[in-house]
């Protein structure tokens, strides 16, 4: 990148947690792989499951309310937006590691 500064020279760009884990890239690698794994257990089977549910309430309308068809779509739609923290923690650690193996300490990026 033109004009591009080192990361040690960038303390307000980023966060506190990117600069934290830019300096502990070890954690930042188990970070990844732990989120990886609880992002794809969350998600395995949850559009399946969301339509099922959504074919329940329709089908059944408010006998399926009130046998809590209501209450078990909104706790999915709840690991839905779980799966997607775990997704952007993810993503934050790929970027640190990438950052951290193409960044050369006496060239610049």
């Amino acid at each position: 990148m033109a004009g591009a500064q080192p990361l040690s020279t960038l303390p307000t760009a980023y966060g506190r947690l990117y600069r934290y884990l830019s300096h502990r890239w070890w954690l930042a690698f188990l970070l990844m792989g732990a989120s990886f794994v609880c992002f794809g257990l969350l998600t395995l089977n949850l559009l399946h499951l969301v339509s099922a549910n959504i074919n329940f309430l329709v089908m059944n309308g408010l006998d399926a309310v009130r046998d809590g068809g209501l209450l078990q779509l909104l706790s999915l739609m709840a690991l839905g937006y779980f799966a997607a923290a775990f997704y952007v923690v993810f993503k934050l650690c790929e970027k640190v590691l990438v950052e951290k193996l193409t960044y050369d300490k006496h060239k610049g990026p």
